[in-house]
């Protein structure tokens, strides 16, 4: 009773304020100059509170929902990921200049050997309805006078938890760039001392890629694994921008011969 009571009195106070800009609306031309820079300020008050209250409520409610954990997985799938970066805000959200091993968030790390660093990073929303990542990521490269440039992305524990030889690991992207670059995916695959890596080339003429990582070709032992982390790492990559708008990571066995 006491939470209806309250609701229909902040309605009533809600339409005494509405009541009151529209009627300051209706006379702000034939108001005095010091009587237009007073409603001004009151106005810009207003708007400020109201621009907070506009920014939360898009973040929230514009689709796709943040933490949303919607991954398109093939039949036989025993796991999946997005990493951080793409499912949730980080911090920084955007860092221009950036230097060499700067972190974004938990889990993204860049590696580069520019002398000069003009490469941007940022955090951007995906607001398309297709979309099932709530964020991806924007890459501004400007001139580039380094020999490499990728991004480190760190996989949870539970990814080497039961991974055998006989798995396959897929790696899915959408990409948007403003003109064509050469990209390679490298999954790192940590065995006690060890690491195996395979190297693929995406098909960067497409907008949705994929590639898969076959692990009965490598040497990695199944009882000693204790960490997975991917590079993307893009060749040439001046004057360009792109756009990963999801990555996800699935693994499922081999068929079997």
């Amino acid at each position: 009773m006491f939470d209806r009571l309250r609701h229909l009195a902040g309605e009533r106070f809600f339409k005494r304020q509405l009541g009151y800009w529209q009627a300051a609306s209706r006379k702000a031309k034939g108001l005095s100059l010091a009587d237009l820079r007073e409603l001004r300020r009151k106005a810009n008050q207003l708007k400020r509170r109201i621009d907070v209250i506009n920014h939360v409520a898009t973040s929230r409610l514009t689709l796709p929902v943040i933490g949303s954990k919607a991954i398109r997985k093939p039949p036989r799938t025993e796991w999946a990921h997005r990493p951080e970066a793409w499912s949730g805000p980080v911090d920084p959200r955007g860092i221009a200049a950036i230097p060499n091993k700067t972190k974004i968030g938990n889990e993204l790390t860049v590696f580069h050997d520019c002398y000069h660093s003009e490469l941007s990073l940022r955090q951007v929303r995906n607001t398309r309805e297709e979309d099932l990542a709530p964020f991806g990521i924007r890459m501004d490269v400007f001139k580039f006078d380094g020999s490499f440039l990728s991004l480190a992305i760190e996989m949870p524990p539970d990814s080497v938890q039961g991974l055998k030889r006989n798995h396959l690991l897929r790696l899915n992207m959408i990409v948007e760039t403003e003109r064509p670059q050469e990209m390679f995916a490298r999954l790192n695959l940590r065995h006690g001392p060890n690491t195996e890596q395979i190297v693929r080339e995406l098909d960067v003429g497409a907008r949705e890629l994929w590639v898969e990582f076959d692990l009965y070709y490598t040497q990695f032992n199944e009882n000693r694994g204790d960490g997975m982390w991917i590079d993307l790492i893009f060749e040439s990559p001046s004057m360009n921008q792109v756009v990963i708008r999801d990555i996800t990571v699935i693994r499922r066995p081999r068929a079997s011969i």
